[in-house]
Order: structure tokens, then C-alpha cells, then sequence
């Protein structure tokens, strides 16, 4: 498999262009990547979806059976490095074990929770005592672990946690008192990641066992959707935890938190895109049967429309994650995980890329949630009945816009860490948009494009322009005030996310077309012809909310003039485009790469 040739900066996206042999598309897959591909899906429909309305009425003992089998088959430990019980397998491996349990619906929570935010702080934080001693059993599933950060009165506001440690007089234990809420997992967890603050004061990560003397539950939540997955409230009383199960250093809990949640985001975005991936399956099999006027509703236009919309919005997300992963796998693969410096490594390595994590989670979130509610459109009335999965998809896939850091958060970080990064020199961006200040005085000449996705090239080159140009009025007008000005903030973040979006749709389908005919890459090129005509439309869109929200008058109508002549487009003809895309879904009845 093609991995990207070197590192890559995090963010640069917006200021660089980088050619398609630097990404890591899912045609690059190597066989054994397949295999792990075809083992998880035959643990799926084999294990898992036959015993799926037990595991929907939260069957504690099923799932943690059902988990341990999937511990057997190497599905739990992939992530987990071969010396401590693992496979150490790429990150591009696990994730496609991550996107395929989507189909698992709750239970697919129940793993990813598991092997994700649950093992991860200890694989990348961990002492080498503490790998040793829980690694090997959370890779069979021998022991299942939970991530306890939310608090009662702090969600999105992490370190603002009340609950507390304090060491204890012989100074072999720290006592926590507190208290956690809306822990997936909870109810069967034998290990739980909490964090607390020392002495009221040092954010930090301790490693409690379910049996600790004064940690109790409280009920099961009673949610919207996700029924199948254990989530409930902890309480801390005077609670004992050996010193020795302090993960990393008193007071940089945060270093594990907010990159355990960088991680957390990327792997949600896998999640979402199998869960997209089977509701376009379900909703084109559907059209296919359902008749209304005497013919298949599958032959009606504006039901071959919204298949199309679907299966383009899963290509761009399916772009998006692998081209991550890829990222994520090639500045990791040096990580010496019985290095003491592991953890110092790990938080560089995995906050190079937060943003993209940021953009993935985002994006997919809403893409899932947007297909979701198509899918339920398609099935009509039908669709409103629990009877079809299209409807449990709808509630389910909700909870990822909060998850992890809800996506108005997340959408603060996005520019947020961006301009963090130009500050530190990391990248020069400040520059970038003065030297687009020069450029703009001059007449943009009009284009022609003959090429093979040569339209889409140029508009991915004048969308980053246009979110340099509204970028650096921002921040000439309110300087370090951005981040007060939240609605600029989560503008520049959407122009960001689209571009982001749009690069690798177009990566991918570039790299396509020069490893097999134009003919046989049509799929790919009208996707990406799609998806560049709106994402652009909405940068623009951005771009004038932005420049509007700044400035008035003479100076905004000036600025407006100038997006004009950075925004100058020749529209494709969607409609057509849709019709072509539409009647490949419908006739194959799943999801179209």
C-alpha cells in the first residue's frame, strides 16, 4: 500500500497544494487489509446481527460474550502493540475494522468504546507496568474498559471537572470524590479511564478497577437511540486508587484527554461511514421494491437524486478518513510504545493532525445524519416504523454530533488550532494571505478547462484563496478578539471542512484516473464534479457571512467585489451528473465508489 512519502503538517491543506500519491485512498488497500475487512464481516453476520434484538434490549452478558469472540478474532487489539498482546496492527487497518462493525449498530458503540477511547490512553500513556498488566487482557476482551471524563456540570468544558484526588497521608493511594455521567460502557466496564483533579487543582488520568472500594454506578440511562449500549452515571466516595495507577503526570491529564478525544473524533468519522454506507444499501433496496403509480418509486428522478446526494456525501466521507488514517498511521509507525517517552511521543504525534480529526468528525457526523434522514425519507411512512432499520440508523446516528466534543466545539478548535499553529511558525499562514493581497489587485483572467477534472483543480486552488482572503480580514479587523467571535470562527471552520472535503474527493479521484481508464473512473470524476460545485457555493456562502459580519459599506462592497472575482464559475450541469450517479446506486443497491 502507497503510504504518504513524508510527514505531512497538520492544517497545511489550506495553504498547500499536495499531489494524490500522498494520500491513502481505499483502492490502496493490500490484501490483508481486505482480509481483515472480510473476518469482521463475517464475526458481523454470523455473531452479531442475529442476536442484534437482544443486544437492543442492553443484554449485558451477550455483549461482553459477543466481545470476547471478537477479542479471539483479533478485533478487539488492533490498535494494541504486539508485545503487550496485540496485533500493532496500521492505523488504516483498524480503521477499516471500525467502519465495517458500524453495521452492528449499538454493539459497534459498545467495541469502539472499548478499543478506542477505553484502551488507547493506556497504549499510548501508560508505564510499561501498566501495559503489561491490562494490555494483554483488554486485547481478548478478558477485561472491558470505559472513558470517564463528562461531569454533571462540565461537558464541552473538560478541565472545569469538580472531581477531585487528593494522596492520602501514607502516600500509597489517591482518593477520588466526584462524580461522571454518560459512560459508555459503564454497566459491564472492568477498567475505567477517570480523570480528576489533584488537590483540586492538577487535571489528571488514574486507571480504577470496577471492584475499588467507594466507586459505585448509578441507573441506566433511558436514550434516544443507541439502546443496545450501556451508558450510566459514577460516584466517587472516598474512593482508593493506587498511586501507581496515576496515568501519566499529576496535572497533564489534558495532554491524554484532548488527544485521546483527537483520536476518538477520527475514529467516529470510520464509524459514521459504515453507518452511511448501510443505509444507502437499505434505502436503494427499498426503491427498489417499494412501488407507487405502478412502477418502483427507484424510477422516480427525485428519489435517483437523493441516492445520488447520499452516496456522493459517503464518497467525499470515505475520502476523508482514509487520506486521515493514512496521516495518522505514517507519523506514528516510529512510536516505541516501551519508550518512557511513549507518551510525550504519542501527544505530538496524534495533536499534529487534531484538526483533521476535528474536520473528520464534524463533516461525517452531519454527512451520516444527512443520509440517515434521506434514507427515512425514501421509506415514507415506513420509515418512521421501528419494524426497519433505517429508523433505529435515525436515532442512532444523533448522539455523533455530540459525542466527543459536540460539533459547535469542534468547530472552534478547527480554525482555532490553525491559527495556533501559524502563531508557533508552524506554518505560514499569516504570510500566505498577505501574499494574497498583491494577487488580488490583479485582474483574475477567465478560464477554460479542457482536462479531466481540471474545473475542480481550479476551484479547489480559488476556494483556498478565498479562505485565506476572508481569514486575513478577520483577523486584520479583530486580531487575537477571533476567539470571542464565535459565528466568524465557525464560518472560517465550515470553509476549512469543505475544502478539506474537497481535496480528498478530488486526491482520490485523480489518483483513480491515472491508474485505470477515464471510463472506468466515470463514478469517481462525477462525484468529485458534484461535490466541487457545491462545497464551493457554500465556501462562498461563508465567505460572505464572514466579510458581512466584519465590515459594511464602501470597504464591504469593495471585499465583495473582490470574492466575486475569486468566486467566477462556470456551473456543471448537477442534474445530469445525479441522474448518472443515482442510476449506479439503484441498480447495484449499495454504496458507489
Amino acid at each position: 500500500m502507497g503510504k504518504v512519502i513524508d510527514r505531512i503538517i497538520g492544517g497545511s491543506f489550506v495553504i498547500e497544494d499536495i499531489s494524490p500519491d500522498r494520500i491513502v485512498t481505499p483502492e490502496d488497500f493490500t490484501e490483508e487489509q481486505r482480509m481483515f475487512a472480510e473476518t469482521t464481516k463475517q464475526f458481523l453476520q454470523t455473531d452479531v446481527l442475529p442476536q442484534d434484538e437482544h443486544l437492543e434490549k442492553l443484554d449485558y452478558d451477550l455483549t461482553v460474550k459477543l466481545m470476547r469472540k471478537a477479542g479471539e478474532l483479533g478485533l478487539l487489539s488492533s490498535d494494541i502493540p504486539e508485545i503487550y498482546g496485540g496485533l500493532g496492527l496500521d492505523k488504516v487497518s483498524s480503521t477499516i475494522i471500525n467502519e465495517v462493525l458500524a453495521g452492528a449498530s449499538s454493539f459497534a458503540l459498545s467495541v469502539g468504546a472499548h478499543v478506542g477511547i477505553g484502551t488507547l490512553p493506556i497504549v499510548f500513556f501508560g508505564t510499561p507496568e501498566q501495559k503489561k498488566r491490562y494490555l494483554p487482557d483488554l486485547a481478548t476482551g478478558a477485561k472491558i474498559a470505559a472513558y470517564c471524563l463528562t461531569e454533571p456540570t462540565s461537558g464541552s468544558d473538560a478541565l472545569g471537572a469538580k472531581t477531585t484526588a487528593k494522596l492520602s497521608d501514607d502516600g500509597q493511594h489517591y482518593i477520588l470524590n466526584g462524580s461522571k455521567v454518560f459512560i459508555t460502557n459503564a454497566g459491564f466496564a472492568d477498567l475505567f479511564i477517570v480523570y480528576a483533579k489533584v488537590d483540586g487543582q492538577h487535571f489528571s488520568a488514574f486507571i480504577v478497577e470496577k471492584d475499588t472500594p467507594g466507586f459505585t454506578l448509578g441507573p441506566e440511562e433511558k436514550k434516544m437511540g443507541i439502546k443496545g449500549s450501556s451508558t450510566r452515571p459514577l460516584f466517587f466516595e472516598e474512593a482508593h486508587i493506587p498511586v501507581e495507577n496515576l496515568l501519566g503526570e499529576v496535572g497533564k491529564g489534558h495532554l491524554i484527554a484532548f488527544n485521546i478525544l483527537n483520536i476518538g473524533r477520527f475514529k467516529l468519522g470510520a464509524g459514521c461511514l459504515g453507518g452511511a454506507k448501510e443505509a444507502i444499501h437499505i434505502a436503494a433496496q427499498y426503491a427498489n421494491v417499494r412501488t407507487q403509480f405502478g412502477k418502483p418509486i427507484a424510477s422516480f428522478p427525485l428519489i435517483g437524486k437523493k441516492l445520488a446526494e447520499m452516496n456522493i456525501a459517503t464518497y467525499v466521507m470515505e475520502s476523508m478518513v482514509y487520506r486521515t488514517a493514512g496521516y495518522i498511521d505514517h507519523i506514528l509507525s516510529d512510536l516505541d510504545h516501551t519508550s518512557p517517552d511513549a507518551g510525550k511521543q504519542s501527544a505530538k504525534g496524534i495533536s499534529e493532525y487534531a484538526l483533521e480529526c476535528s474536520i473528520n468528525k464534524v463533516f461525517a457526523s452531519e454527512a451520516l445524519d444527512f443520509v440517515a434522514d434521506e434514507g427515512v425519507q425514501i421509506h415514507g411512512g415506513y420509515g418512521f416504523i421501528q419494524e426497519y432499520k433505517i429508523e433505529r440508523i435515525y436515532r442512532d446516528s444523533r448522539i455523533n454530533r455530540i459525542f466527543e466534543g459536540t460539533n459547535e466545539i469542534n468547530r472552534l478548535l478547527i480554525p482555532g488550532t490553525l491559527l495556533k499553529k501559524a502563531l508557533k511558525g508552524e506554518l505560514p499562514l499569516i504570510q500566505k494571505a498577505e501574499a494574497l493581497q498583491s494577487e488580488l489587485l490583479q485582474l483574475i483572467p477567465g478560464q477554460t478547462f479542457d482536462g479531466v477534472l481540471e474545473q475542480e483543480r481550479h476551484l479547489l486552488s480559488m476556494a483556498k484563496k478565498v479562505f485565506l482572503f476572508a481569514g486575513g480580514v478577520a483577523i486584520q479587523k479583530v486580531g487575537t478578539r477571533i476567539e470571542a467571535e464565535q459565528e466568524i470562527l465557525s464560518s472560517l471552520a465550515d470553509m476549512m471542512i469543505q475544502i478539506y472535503a474537497l481535496e480528498s474527493a478530488l486526491l482520490r479521484a485523480e489518483k483513480q484516473v491515472a491508474r485505470s481508464s477515464e471510463a472506468e473512473s466515470m463514478n469517481y470524476i462525477q462525484m468529485t464534479q458534484v461535490f466541487a460545485q457545491e462545497a464551493f457555493e457554500r465556501i462562498e456562502s461563508e465567505a460572505k457571512i464572514t466579510l458581512s459580519t466584519l465590515e459594511s459599506g464602501d470597504i464591504l462592497r469593495t471585499q465583495l467585489s473582490i470574492l466575486k472575482k475569486l468566486t467566477r464559475n462556470t456551473p456543471v450541469n448537477t442534474t445530469q451528473l445525479k441522474r448518472a450517479i443515482g442510476a449506479r446506486v439503484i441498480h447495484g443497491e449499495k454504496y458507489q465508489s
